[in-house]
């Protein structure tokens, strides 16, 4: 087998910590002839919770798991990680404003950023899991200036599952017929998923589904999608939301050639503004995402990635003083 993979876990004792371990150490993310390391960072109140977590990931006796870390400073989490997920971010509380939640967690990804400059493998791949993850992942990145901007990516994989998971019983159809769909901009209500370039079974979604359909039930679906899950659960989406992370470290370090999604750092592709962590249509090649070029836009796309965007300039100009 190949030297073990060392693979960072922000929040790990939380719902979607724990729901992403065990599919980390199965394999699931990066293959069964792949040994991790696994290290762990928590909060100093749960580290009793994650102590657990571990006691439960030794009892599945892993093949693949060779070394698990726990601990609450973020330096010793981050040491020579190959990858980190981060999970973890401060919740909105009762009577919270946006500005609040942001500047709440602006605290927090700072200093990981830091200690991912410090401390991290300069190859490492950073995902921002932890909501909002788009400009917590934009603070994480700012605050390690010697690493590689494209080293960080927010997940929208969550919202591109969704996107397909709808369609699909929409069309009747299964979701590996599904190819093309993309999430433009902001993990948040204003994302859009854009069924321009999807297909199913090689016929162009939007000549299946009315337009009416698209933009009265479908958008506003998958934007609201979180909301309904905790309207109906109770709590946040923690499994899907642990397996969209899988997914999307398993394309990121694999590759596909299929149409993902990825909030990645903006170098001003389709015009949108440079520097900020937004979603696109990507395909993965050797480790690198690149944005599909030359994708239709109507006049409606373009209104809806100006209004995600427009959000997300807001989000950044909120924490300019953490960047």
């Amino acid at each position: 087998m190949a030297d073990p993979v060392r693979i960072a876990v922000t929040g790990a004792a939380g719902q979607i910590g724990y729901a992403l371990l065990f599919r980390i150490a199965s394999g699931a993310m990066l293959g069964n002839d792949r040994p991790i390391e696994l290290s762990l960072l928590e909060i100093p109140p749960a580290m009793d919770a994650l102590r657990g977590v571990v006691m439960e990931v030794e009892d599945c006796a892993f093949p693949l798991v060779r070394k698990v870390v726990t601990t609450d400073q973020p330096e010793v989490a981050f040491e020579g990680v190959d990858i980190a997920m981060l999970v973890g971010s401060r919740p909105r509380g009762p009577g919270m404003e946006r500005n609040d939640l942001l500047e709440a967690n602006g605290a927090i990804f700072t200093e990981q950023g830091k200690a991912l400059n410090d401390h991290a493998a300069k190859h490492v791949k950073v995902l921002v899991v932890g909501n909002p993850a788009n400009t917590n992942c934009l603070i994480a990145q700012h605050n390690a200036p010697d690493l590689d901007p494209a080293n960080f990516s927010a997940m929208t994989k969550l919202d591109h599952n969704r996107a397909i998971a709808q369609l699909s019983q929409k069309v009747g159809g299964a979701v590996e017929d599904i190819d093309g769909l993309a999430i433009w901009g902001n993990h948040s209500s204003t994302m859009f998923p854009d069924l321009l370039g999807a297909t199913v079974n090689g016929q162009s979604a939007l000549e299946i589904v009315s337009q009416a359909w698209y933009e009265d039930e479908y958008i506003p679906a998958i934007q609201q999608r979180g909301a309904a899950i905790i309207a109906a659960r109770g709590s946040s989406s923690a499994a899907s939301a642990a397996n969209a992370a899988v997914e999307h470290v398993r394309e990121w370090v694999a590759g596909t050639d299929s149409v993902t999604s990825m909030g990645i750092y903006s170098s001003g592709q389709y015009g949108t503004a440079e520097g900020l962590i937004f979603s696109y249509p990507v395909t993965v090649n050797e480790g690198t995402p690149k944005v599909v070029e030359n994708r239709e836009l109507n006049d409606f796309a373009q209104g809806k990635i100006e209004a995600t965007e427009a959000e997300l300039i807001e989000e950044r100009d909120a924490v300019a003083h953490l960047l």
